[in-house]
């Protein structure tokens, strides 16, 4: 059984990260000590939010040093995949700086609306064990209003006025930038496949 603590890190959607891993029959604890934190076998960084305010949270929890140096399988979730990278448009914010690239807000010349919220459509485009078995036309559920490039630890894009990463793995580290939580089947499958990962 996977051992999964989840980073106390004051985002409005802890309870709901952890009522996801609840219905696949796995307890998930809330933490910030750090030596509890690195004996966990599974790692999320869930959140909500802005940029500066999440990092300023990590920060204040001593998070910001301790989850760059992290073996474990670690998935960042919405907001927590955008503070993995190395830094946001959003109040020219400096990340955790584990993914290479900047999150830019997305352009409403060629999007419309901003944020990006409701249902839309993920496509892998490499192989990657965090996708298996989602299928052609795998829907998730977005609410952002800032976007991740499309770089080389990009496993899934999504197009709103251009795409984007919608699922990002690299090493031990890995994202998502849909709420797994308000997914449906594909966002269970999603976080079960994560727990596959060692």
């Amino acid at each position: 059984m996977a051992d999964v603590v989840m980073l106390d890190s004051g985002g409005s959607n802890l309870a709901s990260v952890q009522f996801a891993f609840e219905r696949l029959g796995v307890a998930a604890a809330l933490s910030r000590d750090p030596e509890r934190i690195r004996r966990a076998s599974h790692v999320v960084l869930p959140g909500v939010g802005a940029a500066g305010p999440g990092m300023a949270r990590l920060r204040a929890a001593g998070l910001d040093r301790l989850i760059p140096t992290l073996t474990q399988p670690v998935l960042g979730v919405c907001l927590g995949m955008q503070l993995l990278f190395q830094s946001s448009a959003e109040g020219d914010t400096a990340c955790l700086g584990i993914l290479a690239g900047r999150l830019e807000r997305f352009d409403t010349a060629r999007c419309g609306r901003v944020p990006h919220m409701g249902w839309n459509r993920i496509d892998g485009v490499r192989d990657s064990p965090l996708l298996a078995g989602l299928g052609a036309d795998a829907f998730a559920y977005f609410v952002h209003s800032y976007a991740a490039p499309v770089t080389a630890a990009t496993v899934a894009t999504c197009d709103y006025g251009g795409a984007f990463a919608a699922v990002v793995s690299e090493r031990n580290f890995h994202g998502a930038q849909f709420h797994p939580e308000r997914s449906a089947l594909v966002g269970a499958r999603l976080l079960a496949n994560f727990l596959e990962l060692e």
